[in-house]
């Protein structure tokens, strides 16, 4: 990422939120083909799932993160340690990598 104070960073949550509405739902190699366009197109963040929820999701940020050159693979997780941990696990593999956490109410 450049450090253009001007710049706009895109941090897509596509695999993780758009897979959330009703009747959406992709494969590993979906996830993995649109990782790459959205590298192809510029996307800074992609935050390709939430390790901790599912082996499914877990596998999906892992290989995204082996994938992705050029942007940054991010993970979700809880302000959990255990969540944290699986994040970082499905992560360590990307040269560089981003843990966007929350708080659940």
């Amino acid at each position: 990422m450049s450090n253009n104070k001007n710049k706009v960073v895109i941090f897509d949550t596509t695999m993780r939120d758009g897979e959330q509405s009703p009747g959406a739902s992709m494969s590993l190699e979906e996830k993995i083909q649109i990782s790459r366009l959205f590298e192809k197109i510029g996307i800074d963040i992609v935050e390709a799932g939430f390790p901790a929820a599912s082996k499914g999701d877990f596998e999906a940020v892992s290989e995204i993160s082996k994938v992705l050159k050029n942007s940054i693979p991010c993970g979700l997780s809880r302000h959990v340690k255990k969540d944290i941990d699986a994040c970082y696990e499905a992560l360590k593999q990307a040269s560089r990598f981003r843990i966007h956490t929350f708080i659940s109410t």
